[in-house]
């Protein structure tokens, strides 16, 4: 997994006027430019925000991009619970559960 690209791309995005001009112009251009797996590369076209926290996507980074993509806070929030339902734990990165969503954890 590539997940330092995707990271650095909706960074990018969140950074840089030209990236984000060319993105709003032709996203599949950019997208090509950064090495990623094609579940990566689907999720950012998607956009799958909820697969792209699951995929490991810092909360702040994506927070950024699903604003960009017109996305309200709220179903922003909820993608991000809907993604962990369908595509399971997050997988990488600082929010990787290290127990399933229906596991207990001891002393819980």
């Amino acid at each position: 997994m590539s997940l330092y690209q995707v990271s650095k791309l909706l960074y990018q995005l969140n950074r840089d006027e030209a990236v984000k001009a060319a993105f709003a112009k032709d996203p599949e251009a950019v997208v090509a430019q950064y090495p990623m797996t094609d579940e990566e590369r689907g999720a950012v076209l998607g956009p799958d925000i909820g697969l792209l926290y699951v995929l490991g996507v810092n909360g702040q980074i994506l927070m950024h991009y699903a604003a960009l993509c017109g996305i309200e806070w709220s179903d922003y929030l909820q993608r991000m619970r809907d993604g962990v339902t369908r595509h399971g734990p997050v997988r990488a990165g600082i929010y990787a559960m290290t127990t399933r969503p229906d596991e207990k954890v001891a002393g819980a």
